[in-house]
């Protein structure tokens, strides 16, 4: 199988779109056309990674973060991004990321947390905004169906747990085509005026092109009429972090021993206990700090992330439980997700789950 047919697998499990803006996300090295054999999924592509997927006849290497990061300008082998690069490119092994275009999907990197430590009724904590547009078109009654249900297959129409959702009104419509005009009905010069009906749906804004090539191939018009605005609301199943809660509350130290039992972690750094039990938990996996605040206002008893500075823990104004359960720890089973997603989507080949600890910190 060529990278260019599984590409759109990986893009699947973590849309491109859905990645914060300062990432670096996607296919890293490698060229498209080139055949698949095998795929090494990892935490880190660094080069004992690399080596690994030699070994393992993989010449494929899907990573959570990106090796690369910032830009280059030069590729000589004097750090450890710059020698899993060369020894990638050397033995023809392509590299892709996936970072918080996961971290932002509702099944991803947070869910996983969740899981991990048996977290209920679980929303997205800091929902994603300026991602939804609306298109307005209008055409006549009989191509209203067809219209509409391409636009749904384009991917518009989805609104939370629901799909092919549209608003649609009757008007009348009216039009005069000049001398280069083509009316679908009605003539040239002639003022028409005719039954149409106005579809409205909403779609993610990465589909645009997508939809408007679906408008264009399925309105009967010859001019299109349509419009397309820009939404402030917040996608409740795109973004950062996640809520949830326990089957049953427990103390501070009870809740900790467990999520140092869950996720494996050598230490927690915390804040000060508050003596309040603890059921309603915020978890952000990786550098999580700017989401204290939202933690705070969600309600949340406790929020666990990680890289917390030293002064960040009073930002938990004895509000809540704020915690460092480690980078690493955090994100621990998001390749394990990755590997078993992949698994069900490809069949032909093998998908290999890295052996390599990758974590740079130790615990004494």
């Amino acid at each position: 199988m060529k990278l260019s047919a599984l590409l759109p697998i990986l893009e699947e499990m973590a849309p491109l779109a859905y990645a914060e803006d300062f990432d670096n996300v996607g296919l890293l090295v490698g060229d498209q056309n080139q055949k698949i054999s095998g795929i090494l999924v990892c935490h880190d592509a660094l080069e004992q990674v690399i080596e690994e997927a030699i070994a393992k006849k993989c010449n494929l290497v899907v990573c959570f973060h990106p090796i690369l990061f910032s830009g280059l300008k030069k590729i000589t082998g004097k750090n450890y991004v710059e020698r899993a690069i060369v020894k990638a490119i050397k033995n023809d092994i392509a590299i892709y990321a996936v970072h918080t275009a996961l971290d932002n999907h509702q099944n991803g990197v947070n869910k996983i947390f969740c899981q991990a430590l048996g977290l209920i009724n679980t929303k997205i904590l800091i929902p994603k905004e300026n991602f939804i547009k609306k298109l307005v078109t209008y055409t006549i009654p009989e191509n209203a169906e067809k219209l509409r249900n391409a636009l749904f297959d384009a991917g518009a129409g989805k609104i939370g747990n629901y799909e092919d959702c549209s608003f649609n009104s009757q008007g009348i419509g009216t039009y005069m085509g000049n001398e280069n005009s083509n009316p679908e009905i009605g003539a040239r010069f002639e003022f028409v005026q005719n039954t149409e009906i106005k579809i409205e749906v909403t779609f993610e804004k990465h589909l645009e092109a997508k939809i408007l090539k679906a408008l264009f191939a399925n309105h009967l018009y010859e001019e299109v009429a349509y419009e397309i605005y820009e939404l402030t609301n917040k996608h409740q199943n795109i973004g950062l972090g996640m809520l949830g809660e326990l089957p049953k509350s427990l103390s501070e130290t009870d809740f900790l021993t467990l999520v140092k039992e869950k996720i494996q972690t050598g230490g927690i750094r915390h804040s000060a206990f508050l003596n309040k039990p603890i059921q309603k938990v915020a978890v952000l996996g990786g550098s999580g700090s700017f989401a204290i605040r939202a933690a705070i206002a969600s309600g949340a008893d406790a929020f666990l992330t990680a890289d917390l500075k030293y002064h960040q823990f009073y930002e938990a104004e004895n509000r809540l439980l704020l915690a460092d359960v480690g980078h690493f720890e955090s994100e621990r089973f998001t390749k394990n997700y990755i590997v078993d997603y992949l698994k069900e989507k490809i069949t032909n080949f093998a998908i290999i789950l890295s052996e390599e600890n990758t974590n740079p910190v130790q615990y004494f």
